[in-house]
């Protein structure tokens, strides 16, 4: 099995365009009114990953990530991963495994262009308390200093803002127990001194983390 070195360098790989050193003829620039086509894997994305991610990228399933505004670098790593066997799901090991090069960057570049999409408003509002704490946890253990202090991420690191709160203790929990292989080692490292109580409160401040939390701080 590849190292994380190895797996990083197919990655990017991947991510050149596929003429990338090679010399080619100059395209002829397309028409300034010509609109642009439309992206084959819009519909490829809505026959094969909507029923579980959601039309819009925004997924009602139980333990089943919310898709809209994440980075096209980072789903194109965990398509990439599930591909190779390195994460584990029955269901997007038998996708992803299907899926070319040319795919995995089809998909992502189409995951790349979904909005973000809020949460449905929670029955209650959130625990203020729970909240407060929660916000302390993620600067102690760093999570802004990748996540960003909106948590939208960036490049290969995910949008946990407004994530499903599910989703997101079942990923801490893959991390702390090293069952869930990262990117590199920085999620592993990041909370393998964290506890599960406070792993459950990071969870519950990243899905109910919105625009008003950041402004409120």
């Amino acid at each position: 099995m590849k190292g994380l070195a190895g797996f990083a360098l197919s990655i990017l790989i991947l991510l050149a365009p596929p003429s990338a050193g090679a010399q080619s003829k100059p395209k002829k620039a397309p028409a300034a009114s010509a609109p642009a086509a439309p992206s084959p894997y819009a519909q490829r994305f809505a026959t094969l990953c909507a029923t579980c991610h959601g039309a819009n990228g925004r997924s009602d399933m139980p333990g089943t990530p919310a898709l809209a505004g994440q980075h096209s670098f980072y789903a194109i790593t965990q398509l990439f991963l599930f591909r190779e066997g390195r994460r584990s799901n029955e269901a997007m090991t038998a996708v992803a495994k299907t899926m070319t090069d040319a795919d995995l960057r089809g998909f992502s570049d189409f995951i790349g262009t979904l909005p973000p999409v809020p949460a449905p408003p929670p029955a209650t509002p959130p625990d203020a308390a729970r909240m407060k704490k929660g916000a302390e946890l993620a600067q102690q253990h760093k999570c802004t200093f990748c996540h960003g202090a909106d948590l939208s991420g960036g490049q290969q690191v995910p949008r946990i803002a407004g994530q499903r709160e599910d989703y997101l203790q079942m990923s801490l929990q893959g991390f702390k127990s090293g069952k869930r292989p990262g990117y590199t080692m920085a999620m592993s490292g990041a909370v393998s001194q964290v506890s599960p109580a406070d792993l459950d409160t990071l969870a519950y401040f990243a899905a109910h983390f919105t625009a008003n939390t950041a402004a409120g701080r």
